[in-house]
């Protein structure tokens, strides 16, 4: 996929461009809500980039901001077309967040807090499908067989090596205690982690229990920032009520300053590799570690 292929970066591009010309038109969503007979909850979401908007609509758009400009209007109605194609990710069935999976595939770096699980861009197969079958009670079998596959061509990704990507992950004691499926499974995974680590985009914090209190209590945030941009996003996962995407730079800057001071708090690389490799060999059964491909 080329580098600007993803249909949701696209749909978040037009977006910011839609609402770049509705405020050098001096137009309000209220506005244009009432002009153009849509509500202002689909106005929002196309400009969110959370909502396809067609080509034609684009046209009329632009219309009503009086953009006469053919060129512009014909990339934008383009760009329309472009984001209204599926992304590769629909091939593996209905996934919940498939935004989000957008947004990661044309990241340039990510970086997460996680008190939970280690992320999924660091997860082995046994991992993954042990952490899907046991936190999604409602789950099918066809979906448990998917997700992980899905988990790991979203790693391929990620980690190719003609793509710079940056992944700094700062993870909770909690995340590498919790013993998820078997305990050959758990012993897998701090592996795993231990040697992907070792990448030289990839930097795994650990954060112990002894640091107490700290910014990250209210749970897991991933800050995405993408080449071409500086509208970066900040992504926190929900379970019931939608998963939230902040856009708006006053919205994102606590999450900036907490991951500052989490990284900060956390454990350096090495001690955090070291710290990796004591919870490992404190788990009952074999623990030496060894490389994994």
């Amino acid at each position: 996929m080329a580098v600007n292929g993803s249909p949701t970066i696209r749909r978040r591009r037009l977006g910011a461009e839609l609402r770049r010309l509705r405020h050098a038109a001096g137009m309000t969503h209220q506005q244009v809500a009432g002009r153009s007979l849509a509500p202002q909850s689909k106005i929002s979401l196309i400009e969110t980039g959370r909502r396809a908007i067609n080509p034609r609509d684009v046209r009329d758009v632009c219309e009503l901001y009086e953009v006469t400009d053919e060129l512009i209007v014909g990339s934008l109605m383009r760009m329309a077309k472009e984001s209204g194609r599926q992304g590769w990710w629909v091939a593996y069935g209905d996934v919940p967040y498939g935004i989000y999976i957008g947004m990661e595939t044309e990241a340039a770096s990510i970086h997460s807090y996680e008190p939970l699980v280690p992320p999924g861009l660091l997860q082995t197969r046994a991992y993954a499908a042990a952490v899907t079958a046991e936190s999604n009670p409602d789950i099918t079998p066809e979906q448990v067989a998917a997700r992980p596959e899905l988990r790991l061509q979203r790693q391929h990704r990620a980690h190719h090596p003609a793509r710079p990507f940056r992944l700094w992950t700062i993870l909770d004691e909690s995340a590498l205690r919790r013993s998820v499926g078997t305990p050959d499974v758990m012993r897998e995974q701090l592996q795993h982690l231990n040697h992907l680590s070792t990448r030289p985009h990839i930097t795994v914090q650990v954060l112990p229990d002894s640091a107490g209190a700290h910014p990250g209590v209210s749970g897991q945030f991933s800050i995405l920032a993408f080449s071409d941009t500086d509208a970066g996003v900040v992504y926190l996962e929900r379970f019931t009520s939608g998963d939230l995407y902040l856009e708006r730079p006053a919205d994102r800057h606590p999450y900036h300053l907490m991951c500052d001071h989490l990284q900060a708090q956390a454990l350096g690389p090495e001690q955090s590799h070291r710290f990796i490799g004591d919870v490992l060999h404190s788990r009952p059964g074999p623990g030496r570690l060894r490389r994994v491909p």
